[in-house]
């Protein structure tokens, strides 16, 4: 099995090698194949499914550690994907050769609710899926204290398993073009593997919140004070109540945003 890491963080981000060791077999359990990791050059927090159009796509190879290696790209989440599967995967497994798995993340901060529109960690994953390859998405809820990316990789890497492996004898629920994100709850000390709930986004909006502050120069502006964890309502056993909860959130999302429902009454307002 052959696997794409990616993620919003910057390749040189903890969440991402602690996820890369997990996967690649350097945490202690076996590896799930072979691993390319295709990530952002530099922090691409909350730039959603932007892509780059107007400038180049500047890549160089890194060593980020001992064991990781990969290419940095100067550019967003879903670039480093579509770059990966346009150019750089084929020139490393073949001419036609795609990933069986895009994995993206981990993400420090959960994405729950509607951050998902925003997460570039989320996006990664989309693009993979709407390419027609079944992806990832991981995040990882942060506390107070000093995360424990290693535990939380470990956790994650599990519920990859789980989804690779399907159950009922079905076979892997990863079929080409589907997306799931995964949140993992705040990890700062080892325990028992927390519950596993599938469960839809929570679709509320976020509480906004802006500081009004003047430049030196007399101007105004205006710098975003909120969290992103706080949310008009949360509906009962959405992602965010259940993290809330301490559980791992498992929430399959597509890229289709058609409201499938309003369809016919458009059609018979406009006689079409």
């Amino acid at each position: 099995m052959r696997t794409l890491l990616c993620n919003d963080d910057g390749i040189h981000a903890p969440g991402i090698t602690s996820l890369f060791d997990a996967l690649a077999g350097h945490a202690g359990g076996p590896a799930i194949g072979e691993v390319m990791v295709v990530a952002p050059l530099t922090v691409q927090s909350a730039t959603g499914h932007g892509i780059t159009f107007r400038e180049p796509l500047m890549t160089k190879r890194v060593d980020v550690n001992d064991r990781m290696e990969g290419v940095a790209v100067d550019g967003r989440p879903a670039d480093c994907v579509k770059l990966a599967m346009s150019v750089l995967w084929p020139e490393r497994f073949g001419v036609g050769t795609r990933p069986d798995l895009v994995v993206s993340g981990m993400n420090m901060g959960a994405n729950v609710g509607i951050n998902v529109l925003y997460s570039g960690t989320v996006a990664a994953a989309l693009e993979a899926a709407f390419l027609g390859v079944p992806a990832v998405a991981v995040s990882l809820h942060i506390g107070a204290g000093r995360p424990r990316f290693d535990i939380a990789a470990a956790r994650a890497r599990e519920v990859i398993d789980l989804l690779v492996r399907g159950g009922g004898g079905g076979g892997s629920v990863l079929v080409p073009g589907s997306c799931v994100s995964i949140n993992i709850p705040i990890t700062e000390l080892e325990g028992s593997m927390p519950l596993i709930r599938v469960c839809p986004m929570n679709t509320h909006g976020m509480i906004d919140s802006f500081r009004r502050n003047e430049n030196p120069m007399g101007e105004t502006y205006y710098w975003s004070s909120g969290t992103p964890l706080e949310f008009h309502a949360t509906e009962v056993g959405s992602d965010v109540q259940c993290l809330f909860e301490r559980c791992i959130t498992v929430t399959p999302l597509k890229h289709d945003l058609t409201d499938v429902s309003a369809l016919g009454r458009l059609r018979a307002a406009l006689g079409t």
